[in-house]
């Protein structure tokens, strides 16, 4: 199925309520018959569209667009009243104030002026008792739009327009945004002008970090930006959607502000607001490509049920289900915007190529993306390596070399893994995704920001045929001590630049991690970020199960993960192949 056809896939919100999904759904639309605009001379008309996305004994989550079927106005204010107690608690995209049971919604600077035929859109947070429900009655500029509240049960949803929009591949014919704090910090680096133009991803690790922290740039002002950069042309814009309860159950370097149990608090502080950025239609002309939570699937398979390598973190996220539910509810929300791309986030083949890992993983992909109303239409792709150094391709042996009639694969290196690199994985396993119900033109991305592993330690050839050891370990480009070694690793550097279609069945390279940017601090570092200190960040650890009890093979003296790292830069650059 082409992607151009998947509207018709797409379920009505009245087959999805009585379809039994957890999330309630309610819908409810005023069609106008009555004037609105910026005078009472103004020939005018207007639609409103409230939806109910979320809703539990204790409040709820909205959704309103505000379509202008009338002449142009420079500024609208929303009103209605609630009948059931609830109180607003936090808005988005407009200033959502209350005096008792009165609402007013007014416009913000960037989205007054309405066109004809053209809306805004906004969000709010509310208490309530769950029971609330779609207000009868709205004005707009003090004009009340009567519709007839017995009229279709399944009005035209905005947030499923058409899908002929989408590019197939959205990174073929674009350019990608750079995000200027990081070209900031690169090209304050010296030699690192050579790269500051390159395009990163901007990682949202935590809420804060959608209205920015600490004066760092916000969800918004980076897409404010890229249409600044988009010009005429058209702008892809890496956004890392990362911030699960319980994230990354099997590490603590990169842990994060959301408790096990905190699903709700995922949703309508994290999800919702970024769902509802993404949605303004001040964006639409962006490609908006999500790499929807790293680090987390996968534990599930491999860190859990009673594996050598399962802790008991990512037993408890396995047993409450949070993982797959964040993750449905994300693809959900976010994939409603016929303008983003989501790519869900699939390990690397250092960590489930083998053959107990290889086909549960695509499982229980399939399983997240059909949860929490998600469908596998939600889904543009996935993308491996992320953050990770995993050689885009091991040249100098391959799977089915032998040595002296002992396999590859039975090497310490390769350990019986069906994969020896990223590119081979990614083709292989975007093949058994579709074998489990994903959409056959799905794409990959490999981040290629951390894996070119160059320099004056690249080897040129095969090792010696003396065993199958010397064999690999003497020709294979990666240079970790271990494939399980993840953390600020001595001795990599950039790989491949960004580049769209670079091969079959891939969309595009990117560097979705920002290279220059801790993986973790090498010591315990107090912070507020709720990240903790893991010892696969230590130079001096001697490692655990998941890497066979090998050094971490990490550099000294590190941040926290995320805060700029400057030896890990130059190393990155030194070691960059090909070479800057």
């Amino acid at each position: 199925m082409s992607r151009t056809s998947r509207t018709t896939l797409r379920r009505s919100r009245t087959a999805l309520i009585a379809a039994g999904v957890l999330v309630a759904a309610a819908a409810g639309s005023a069609a106008a018959a009555a004037p609105f605009g910026a005078s009472a001379a103004a020939a005018a008309g207007c639609t409103v569209d409230y939806k109910i996305q979320n809703q539990w004994n204790g409040g709820l989550t909205a959704a309103v667009s505000v379509t202008n079927t009338g002449d142009a106005v420079s500024s609208w204010q929303l009103e209605w009243s609630f009948a059931g107690g609830e109180k607003i608690s936090q808005g988005w995209n407009a200033a959502v104030s209350q005096s008792g049971a009165a609402v007013t919604a007014k416009n913000l600077a960037h989205n007054g002026a309405l066109a004809s035929g053209a809306s805004a859109s906004f969000g709010f947070n509310a208490t309530g008792s769950g029971n609330s429900a779609v207000p009868a009655t709205f004005k707009l500029n003090g004009v009340t739009c009567n519709g007839d509240p017995s009229g279709p049960t399944d009005p035209p949803d905005p947030t499923d327009p058409p899908e002929s929009a989408r590019a197939d591949n959205p990174y073929q014919g674009a350019e990608v945004y750079v995000n200027p704090e990081w070209s900031d910090n690169a090209a304050a680096e010296p030699g690192g002008s050579r790269i500051a133009d390159q395009p990163t991803g901007v990682w949202l690790d935590r809420i804060a970090a959608i209205e920015g922290a600490n004066g760092s740039m916000g969800l918004r002002d980076h897409l404010d930006e890229a249409l600044t950069q988009k010009g005429s042309g058209e702008l892809v814009v890496q956004v890392v959607i990362y911030n699960l309860p319980g994230r990354d159950c099997a590490a603590l370097a990169s842990n994060g502000e959301l408790g096990p149990t905190e699903i709700d608090r995922y949703k309508t502080e994290y999800i919702d607001p970024i769902a509802a950025i993404l949605a303004d239609e001040k964006y639409a002309g962006l490609r908006i490509v999500t790499t929807v939570e790293i680090d987390s699937l996968p534990n599930l398979v491999t860190n859990a049920g009673g594996r050598p390598t399962a802790t008991p973190a990512c037993d408890v996220m396995k047993a409450n289900g949070n993982y797959v539910k964040g993750v449905g509810y994300a693809l959900n929300k976010l994939g409603d915007a016929p303008n983003v791309y989501n790519y869900i986030d699939a390990g690397h083949h250092g960590w489930i190529g083998w053959d107990d890992n290889f086909g549960a993983s695509a499982d229980i992909f399939h399983e997240a993306a059909t949860a929490e109303g998600a469908t596998v239409n939600d889904v543009h792709g996935f993308i491996t390596n992320t953050a990770n150094y995993s050689a885009l391709k091991e040249e100098n042996f391959s799977i089915d070399d032998a040595v002296n009639g002992t396999s590859v694969r039975q090497s310490k290196w390769v350990d019986w893994n069906r994969y020896t690199d990223e590119l081979s994985f990614a083709q292989a396993f975007r093949t058994e995704l579709t074998s489990v119900g994903f959409n056959s033109d799905i794409g990959m991305l490999i981040d290629t920001s951390r894996n070119g592993w160059g320099g004056a330690n690249r080897p040129s050839g095969p090792g010696a045929s003396t065993s199958v050891d010397t064999y690999v370990d003497g020709g294979r480009y990666d240079r970790r001590i271990h494939l399980g070694n993840w953390c600020n690793q001595s001795g990599a550097g950039l790989g491949e630049r960004p580049q769209a279609a670079p091969e079959a069945g891939i969309d595009a390279y990117v560097w979705m991690k920002p290279p220059g940017e801790s993986d973790g601090s090498s010591k315990e570092i107090p912070n507020d970020e709720g990240k903790g200190f893991d010892r696969m960040c230590d130079p001096t650890y001697t490692g655990n199960a998941r890497n066979n009890n090998n050094m971490s093979g990490a550099l000294g003296d590190a941040p926290v993960s995320g805060k700029w790292f400057s030896a890990q830069f130059q190393e990155l650059m030194k070691n960059a192949y090909p070479a800057l």
